[in-house]
């Protein structure tokens, strides 16, 4: 794919590749307890009743019709109570479990904003290469038809690309900690004028040992500036980093428990049986229809997916090691259904947002409880039902 320059908002191919590992013990976490906890099925479904509508903000024209065309009827929570705030130029915190609306609570006050004022510039920054790609795909929907442009800085890539992008205009900037670093050191990327930063994932972004350099990057933007902070727990290291980033913000909560009601959880005892063997007679099972498997290491997930291949399963995996080109093209055969089983790690899969997972496979054991949470947040999004199934020794 070429790219013209400056540039409409579009998704980039390119990835950030460091740091597939973060500094966390290897000792995998099994507390047998947290893993088994059924869904909460009722016959009367618990409705949410927004306060607002979107046409209640105010909004652009063009940004409502976006909106509208890409099937939003009602604000969820999240946005229901963080987007008036926002378009007030406060600084939030918010806090919300995955597969929330969480991106869209920021990028429609954000667009809007830009579309006020055309010399706006948003620095975004994201965890991982799969959930700012993912963002810069929401920014173009909710964008479409207005002339705003992006630039996704996220590793793996040849930086010649990114860099002539940079010379270009961007109204919105989205990376990840280590490509973005690696533009200010090199003098090509330059945040003096840019004056509202979004960290998403602050909580992942401190697990995964990269709040140094988000430390680095914001230190180069302006003091006076508008700040949005999103995590989905709230620890006493990441309350220190609200004091350290924000000014004064407001708080907003829509996150009711770690994990969602409508996600059935439970375990599969080998009992001595052969792990493989218990894998595949699961996944030959017809409701294991999009099925999200997680592996500890890239090796195991490679392994994993050639051994079901041989059997006739539509098998693929995704890790740190594949270039984004495959990354990709991996992810959108699962979204399509063309792969039905996707083994993953769990940096690889962090910030993934795939309709329709029927089923989440612990078949190795994750290194912490809030390894767990993410993993099986991949599925029951949206309100649909979802099973998590951990393997036990």
């Amino acid at each position: 794919m070429k790219y013209s320059n400056p540039r409409p908002i579009r998704s980039s191919k390119y990835s950030h590749t460091r740091h597939e590992t973060s500094k966390r013990p290897q000792k995998s976490f099994s507390d047998i307890s947290k893993f088994i906890n059924k869904a909460v099925i009722t016959e009367e479904v618990e409705t949410f009743v927004p306060d607002h509508t979107f046409l209640d903000f105010n909004l652009n024209p063009l940004l409502i019709k976006n909106i509208l065309s890409k099937g939003y009827d009602k604000p969820t929570p999240i946005q229901d109570r963080a987007i008036s705030h926002i378009l007030r130029r406060e600084d939030i915190v918010g806090i919300a479990n995955t597969g929330t609306g969480k991106t869209g609570a920021f990028l429609i006050p954000l667009v809007n904003k830009v579309l006020q004022n055309p010399d706006e510039k948003i620095l975004i920054i994201a965890p991982v290469r799969e959930l700012a790609l993912q963002i810069n795909e929401e920014l173009l929907q909710f964008a479409r038809g207005s002339g705003l442009f992006s630039t996704v800085l996220i590793g793996g890539a040849h930086i010649g690309k990114q860099i002539r992008e940079l010379r270009g205009r961007s109204n919105f900037i989205i990376g990840t900690p280590g490509r973005l670093k690696d533009h200010l050191e090199s003098g090509y990327l330059n945040l003096s004028g840019v004056r509202t930063l979004v960290l998403d994932e602050a909580d992942r972004m401190l697990d995964m040992g990269f709040i140094n350099d988000v430390r680095f990057i914001v230190s180069k933007m302006p003091q006076e500036r508008h700040t949005l902070f999103f995590s989905a727990t709230l620890s006493k290291d990441i309350e220190k980093l609200i004091h350290e980033f924000l000014q004064t913000p407001t708080r907003i909560s829509v996150k009711t428990q770690d994990t969602a009601k409508n996600i059935d959880q439970d375990i599969i005892r080998l009992s001595g049986k052969n792990k493989f063997d218990v894998l595949k007679d699961l996944l030959t099972q017809k409701e294991f229809s999009k099925t999200l498997v997680f592996t500890r290491t890239k090796h195991g997930a490679d392994k994993l997916s050639k051994a079901l291949k041989t059997l006739g399963i539509k098998a693929d995996a995704i890790h740190g090691n594949k270039n984004q080109n495959a990354r990709n093209r991996i992810l959108e055969d699962f979204k399509k259904e063309r792969v039905n089983v996707l083994i993953a790690t769990d940096v690889a899969a962090r910030g993934l947002d795939i309709p329709l997972i029927s089923h989440v496979i612990n078949y190795d054991l994750p290194a912490t409880y809030e390894d767990y949470v993410h993993r099986i947040g991949r599925t029951g999004r949206a309100a649909k039902m979802g099973k998590a199934l951990t393997f036990i020794e």
